[in-house]
This record gives C-alpha cells, sequence and structure tokens, in this order.
C-alpha cells in the first residue's frame, strides 16, 4: 500500500507539474526563394541556432518580400509575378507549418511589405511603380480586399515603415534619393504627407532599408549605392526626421566604385539579381541591400551583395551614432538578412547560394560566428523569423 501510495503520488506530482509547465517556445524561419516560386520552413534550435528544414509551401513565382503579423499567426508574401498578390499564410504554432488562407491583389509589382503596430493594415512599396499602398487586413488577420489606399512617390519607392508609435510612416526612395515622411491614422488606415512631407538623402546615396530603434529614437537607412548608413533623429511629437550621422559600411580596400540605380524588373522578368545599371563601365559597383539592428539596440548589421559581405557596425548607447567594426564573408549575393527575437542568432540568404547560413551573435563584440550552411531552394531573397508559445 505505502509503495501503490508513493508511485501514485510522483505520478500525480508529474501530472501536476506538466498542466502548470508552459510549454517551450518554438523559433521558425522562412524564406522566400523567387525562382522556385515557394517559401523554406525551417525550425531554429534556440541551443545552437541550427536549422532543420521543414518542408516547402508553394507560393508563385517570384515571391519576394514577406512580413510576420504582430500577434505572430500569420505571414503576409508578396508575389511579384502576374497576378501581382500578397498571400496569407497561417503559421502553424506546433510546427511552423504554412497554410494558405488568402490572396489580395496589389496595384503594382511591390518591393518591400510590412504592417502597423495593431495588424489592422499592409503597407507595400513599389520600386518600378513608384509608389507605395496601404492594404486593409481584416479582423481574423486575412489580406482579401485590393488596397485602400495608393500614393505616387518619387523614383523607385524601395521600403516603408511605420515607427514603434504606430503615428508615423516613412517610405524610401532610391532614384529621388529622399524619405518621405507620413503621418498615420492607425484608425482609418490612412497616411498624410507630415509637414514637411520629406527630407532628402544625400545624392548618389539611394536609400533602400530602414531600421527603427528600439527606443523609437533613431532610425537608420541603408543606402545602395553607397554602402553608408544615414542616422535620423525622429521627433516624438511630429514624426519629422533630422539627419545627424552619415558612416560608411565598406571597406576602403574593397576596390568597388559607387553605384547606380538599377532598372526597374518586370513583373514577369527574372527577379532581379542581375538587373542592369544604366551606363555600366564594368567596374565593380557598391550594391547594398539590407540593414537590420539587435533587439537590444546594440549592433547593426548591413548586407553588400558585389562582394557578398554583411557589415558589423557597433551603437553609441546614449546617441545611436554607429562605429563601423568589420565585415564577414557570406552567402553569394546577400539580398535579406534576419536576427531571431532573442538577439542570438542572424541568418542570411544570398539570391546566388544554395545555402543559406546561421551564425551566432557575440552578446559583447556582435561578432558574427557560423554555425552552419542549410540547403535552400533558387534565389532565396528575404528571411523572417518568428517565435511562438
Amino acid at each position: 500500500m505505502k509503495a501503490y501510495l508513493k508511485t501514485g503520488g510522483v505520478a500525480c506530482l508529474a501530472a501536476c507539474l506538466l498542466a502548470t509547465t508552459p510549454a517551450l517556445a518554438k523559433t521558425f524561419v522562412y524564406v522566400s526563394d523567387a525562382e522556385d516560386g515557394v517559401i523554406d520552413g525551417y525550425s531554429m534550435n534556440m541551443a545552437n541556432g541550427v536549422l532543420t528544414p521543414l518542408g516547402k509551401t508553394k507560393a508563385g513565382t517570384l515571391v519576394m518580400p514577406m512580413t510576420v503579423s504582430p500577434n505572430k499567426r500569420f505571414l503576409y508574401a508578396v508575389v511579384r509575378s502576374q497576378p501581382l498578390r500578397v498571400v496569407t499564410y497561417a503559421i502553424d504554432p506546433a510546427s511552423g507549418a504554412l497554410t494558405e488562407k488568402a490572396t489580395a491583389p496589389l496595384p503594382d509589382s511591390m518591393a518591400y511589405v510590412s504592417t502597423d503596430a495593431t495588424g489592422r493594415f499592409l503597407f507595400t512599396a513599389s520600386y518600378g511603380g513608384d509608389k507605395i499602398a496601404v492594404s486593409p487586413i481584416e479582423a481574423n488577420g486575412l489580406a482579401t480586399s485590393e488596397a485602400s489606399q495608393v500614393i505616387p512617390t518619387g523614383k523607385n519607392a524601395h521600403s516603408i515603415r511605420a515607427d514603434r508609435s504606430n503615428h508615423f510612416v516613412y517610405a524610401t526612395n532610391l532614384g529621388s534619393s529622399q524619405i518621405l515622411e507620413y503621418t498615420f491614422d492607425a484608425g482609418s488606415g490612412t497616411l498624410t504627407p507630415n509637414d514637411p512631407p520629406m527630407i532628402k538623402v544625400k545624392p548618389d546615396n539611394g536609400p533602400r532599408h530602414i531600421a527603427i530603434s528600439p527606443d523609437n529614437r533613431y532610425l537608420y537607412t541603408i543606402g545602395e549605392l553607397s554602402g553608408n548608413i544615414t542616422q535620423f533623429a525622429i521627433d516624438p511629437k511630429k514624426g519629422v526626421l533630422t539627419e545627424l550621422d552619415y558612416v560608411g559600411t565598406i571597406p576602403a580596400d574593397s576596390g568597388l566604385m559607387p553605384g547606380a540605380a538599377r532598372e526597374a524588373m518586370a513583373a514577369t522578368a527574372t527577379s532581379g539579381a542581375n538587373t542592369a545599371i544604366a551606363g555600366d563601365d564594368g567596374r565593380p559597383k557598391v550594391w547594398a541591400a539590407d540593414i537590420q539592428m539587435t533587439p537590444n539596440g546594440k549592433f547593426v548589421y548591413a548586407t553588400e551583395r558585389t562582394k557578398s559581405h554583411i557589415a558589423l557596425l557597433s551603437v553609441a548607447s546614449k546617441t545611436g551614432k554607429l562605429t563601423y567594426v568589420t565585415n564577414f564573408p557570406t552567402e553569394a549575393q546577400p539580398r535579406g538578412i534576419r536576427i531571431d527575437p532573442e538577439g542570438k542568432y542572424l541568418v542570411a540568404a544570398g539570391q546566388k547560394s544554395d545555402h543559406i547560413a546561421s551564425y551566432k551573435i557575440d552578446p559583447k563584440t556582435g561578432k558574427l560566428s557560423l554555425i552552419g550552411r542549410f540547403p535552400v531552394g533558387h534565389d532565396a531573397n528575404w528571411v523572417e523569423i518568428v517565435t511562438l508559445p
């Protein structure tokens, strides 16, 4: 009887522990493969950064930019071939599997996608169409309707992001060397030009992608044509930008010449991995792509596609100013990088590589250590990482 009671007590204790212990969070990585028209999925082991393939999900030729909903339940993927559209996928929290739930038309071939903080609106930017758009997202998280607002911009709109207050939105124009500034009504989803409506970036810089500091004090943009990062202060009340600093990411001995804006890709053409440069003299050019900041705001990383490198910059805690540290070789023609929500690992995708790379981030120095390379489809270009309970 005593033995029975002892065993029963242990079983009861185990059952109670199982009932009260929360399930371990799971982290999933998604990479869009433009040429194959699929999204590769991986699970990430948060103890060592190793990726395990989950399989491929059909999307459509030229699937490129992606973003995850604020509640982490959905992945939105833009397809830049006809019919131009955004696809909503439900993310299975247990397996990471993607299930297509809806599609919505887009007004052009959109090179960038993000959501507002409420998850009710989708922002997109068209490089070739010189426009940005706002599309509604239903209460159930699905994007099914056409854009509610389409706004002409300067030349080559390349990215669009809301600030962390969700009151202001910024859109880069690579060809016009400017950043457009908007106020945002999260109730109606309407963008209104701010005062002033734009800020000019240094000529021949080509502002491309945006990173915003965790404290919402600073905005950083990577110049595709220069490889330089411009730092702006964000006015917390008005949302207007003020340029503070301009820092290089390209080593002096790289042999790279200043870049030039590339022709816009056709909606049914290749992904733009080798799009032409007007007046190209054959010399290697700077071709910067992505910029990401660690969740703690201590480090910034930026990619350059001609030399296939990732630059590391440290961030001053009080001023947000950047200091160039070094460059790391990575996958061929790195278009997209992402950092996991804990800031422990960075994943890089190269358009001319059949592998993606996972790196460990040194918490003190920001330096990257290669964990491993993992198979991926053709023309891998965009990475998203999500952690789910």
